[in-house]
């Protein structure tokens, strides 16, 4: 255990070898020295080399190794904050051979975003990104911060998006570029859409088993209803828009299992297999639901085995759980 002692006059001081010789010894001590008239105490920081020299009766005693140049040096205050600031911000940079890096107390220097917004605004993307993740400059802890960061933009994107009266296109765009908002059962979207020349698709996804799924979309504005004007038998029931759009998934299950076998069809979806495909179709708005109208979507969506309904609202609130 380190110990801090007191001197005489009071000073709190420790001291500790830094390396030792059979010949010499370095040395470091750190003292605070107390100002009357200030509540702030400076710290002072010697350094010293000092030679092992015998005397009187066999004992050791030390002395400065130099005296021309002194080989002791003391740092007051401002003088030992920055060596400390110095070490901190450039020892492990230049411990691993960096020829050029921007110290933390630099960050916001505008010639240095400069440089930064250069490097980052290069033209050809994914040569920067190959160029970046093979060379590992980015650490994991800031990947992961970026990555947040670009989900936490999109999400807020996307509550901006629910009050403008967009195209469909723009929606398709927008799920192209997040993905992930369609839950972690699906890899990645694949390039084709086509099942056949008649029966075009949003997204065909390949699902975390390996098998073709269809993801389907509807823009949230404009005039489709997602319940019925008027009850049946007091319950709620589907609007005739969200009818047509549950018959176009089902016709595209239906399709993209006729094509299960078919080589082209393989082919153009890059040998992701169909086997039992489902579909998720994303249609209307939920924020103004009550518990009734909850609880007949709930029902409504267990009538599907293979296709699954969701609000632009659960898809929402899906992705702000999933930035948490």
């Amino acid at each position: 255990m380190k110990e801090i002692k007191t001197s005489k006059d009071g000073i709190d001081y420790m001291n500790a070898v830094l390396f030792e010789k059979p010949l010499t010894v370095t040395r470091a001590m750190l003292w605070k020295i107390k100002h009357n008239n200030s509540d702030n105490d400076e710290i002072a920081v010697k350094i010293g080399r000092y030679k092992k020299k015998k005397g009187p009766f066999n004992l050791t005693f030390e002395e400065l190794e130099n005296s021309i140049p002194k080989s002791e040096l003391t740092l007051k205050g401002e003088e030992f904050d920055a060596l400390i600031d110095f070490i901190e911000s450039h020892f492990k940079p230049f411990e691993e051979g960096v020829k050029k890096f921007i110290p933390l107390d630099e960050q916001f220097r505008a010639d240095n975003l400069a440089h930064l917004q250069a490097f980052f605004n290069h033209p050809e993307k994914q040569e920067l990104i190959d160029f970046v993740l093979g060379h590992d400059i980015i650490p994991d802890e800031l990947f992961i911060a970026f990555n947040q960061l670009s989900k936490i933009r999109a999400v807020d994107k996307f509550e901006e998006m629910l009050e403008d009266d967009l195209t469909e296109h723009e929606w398709q765009k927008w799920f192209q570029e997040n993905s992930w908002v369609l839950g972690t059962e699906y890899v990645r979207i694949l390039d084709e859409r086509s099942i056949d020349t008649k029966n075009i698709t949003d997204f065909l996804m390949e699902a975390y088993d390996g098998f073709i799924d269809i993801v389907e979309i509807k823009r949230p504005d404009g005039n489709l209803n997602f319940w019925a004007k008027s009850k049946d038998h007091d319950n709620y029931v589907p609007d005739q828009d969200l009818v047509k759009a549950i018959t176009q998934a089902s016709k595209y299950i239906y399709e993209i299992e006729r094509e299960a076998n078919s080589i082209k069809f393989l082919e153009r979806v890059g040998g992701v297999k169909t086997i039992k495909p489902r579909c998720v179709l994303i249609f209307g708005r939920s924020d103004d639901w009550d518990d009734e109208q909850k609880e007949s979507f709930r029902i409504l969506n267990s009538n599907y085995n293979n296709l699954s309904i969701m609000t632009y609202d659960h898809v929402l609130e899906r992705a702000k759980r999933m930035i948490r």
